[in-house]
């Protein structure tokens, strides 16, 4: 944890930040924050920030990562919205939660992540509330907690070869965020954490034996030239544990790692984008719904692609796994790979 972390939680022991809704005024979307007051509390109500840091050091504790990443994800928003400062729990109601909803359509933020940011609070506020440190005040029923549909992009078999055949070789970060969008399609549409988290290990008598992370599913892919080729070019000359070169020396947090070498390949598909002049944003989910709608389009059976891809919740997909032929979606995979 940061110093300045540190510094800032310790000064919420004594200090309550209030929020003044007399002294706050939204028009519209012009809204002006004047009204966040400070005061000494008598009974020293649980401030916001320091509870959520407690969650977070007993979800770090237990293994669960990834909700304590959403978990700092939701207080560094609000921090930001409440300007660093902080709140009692006791405070939070229809009003705050409306003005920041507010501030956070303000700044273009998009329907699912502001569902995101609201359904994170409401988890933590409940779970407070449980514990008798605030009365429900049900702050969260008239914000938006509901999940969007969104729009799923793929790119034109054209639109892959122009990639895959695109002469990157004096532009080495963006050589590699290419292939390793074009490693995630011949992977099946692989997703970005599976790809990361492959181990040399895996690969196996020309098999790669992995587990998808989302479903636990165990899943094995036919090797082939096409991928071999991109591990050799981006070999280094020392035995590397990861097959791929995403997570990087002995780093141990290897979630952060992953998920900034995401944030630099999704950097550099944007550059090829733009290069290309591309309607479509690239980005490492593309290279994954782009092998999904070639599969269909060339005659793939939906029972197929979803093997491939590792899906678990279809029914469709239930009740056909057991009859599905591995070679089958070996030799599926190699005719989409063979159209590159």
């Amino acid at each position: 944890m940061k110093a300045m972390d540190l510094e800032f939680i310790t000064s919420c022991r004594t200090t309550v930040i209030c929020y003044d809704h007399t002294k706050l005024t939204t028009t519209g979307f012009n809204l002006t924050t004047t009204g966040i007051t400070t005061k000494n509390s008598q009974h020293h109500p649980t401030g916001l920030t320091p509870y959520i840091e407690r969650q977070i050091s007993l979800l770090r504790a237990n293994g669960r990562q990834r909700t304590a990443e959403t978990y700092r994800a939701a207080l560094n928003s609000f921090r930001r919205f409440n300007r660093g400062r902080d709140i009692a729990l006791c405070d939070i109601d229809r009003d705050v939660t409306g003005d920041y909803q507010i501030w956070l359509r303000r700044r273009g933020v998009g329907d699912n992540t502001v569902s995101f940011y609201m359904r994170v609070l409401r988890a933590i506020y409940n779970r407070a509330v449980d514990e008798g440190l605030a009365d429900d005040r049900h702050p969260f029923r008239h914000v938006y907690t509901g999940i969007a549909k969104t729009v799923k992009r793929a790119v034109s078999l054209d639109t892959l070869r122009r990639i895959r055949r695109l002469d990157l070789s004096r532009r080495p970060a963006l050589e590699y965020a290419r292939d390793m969008f074009i490693m995630s399609f011949c992977l099946r549409g692989m997703s970005f954490v599976d790809m990361a988290m492959l181990k040399s290990k895996d690969l196996c008598g020309g098999m790669l034996y992995y587990r998808r992370r989302k479903t636990g599913r165990m899943l094995s892919i036919a090797w082939t030239p096409e991928m071999q080729a991109i591990v050799d070019r981006h070999r280094g000359t020392e035995p590397r544990e990861y097959l791929l070169p995403i997570i990087r020396g002995h780093n141990r947090d290897t979630r952060t790692a992953a998920r900034n070498a995401g944030y630099n390949i999704n950097r550099g598909l944007k550059q090829i984008a733009a290069t290309l002049g591309l309607d479509t944003p690239l980005t490492m989910y593309v290279a994954r719904h782009s092998w999904a709608t070639l599969a269909r389009n060339q005659g793939v059976p939906l029972t197929l692609i979803s093997e491939g891809m590792g899906h678990s919740s279809e029914k469709t997909t239930r009740i056909y796994l057991a009859s599905i032929d591995t070679s089958e979606l070996d030799h599926a995979n190699s005719r989409l790979i063979a159209l590159l």
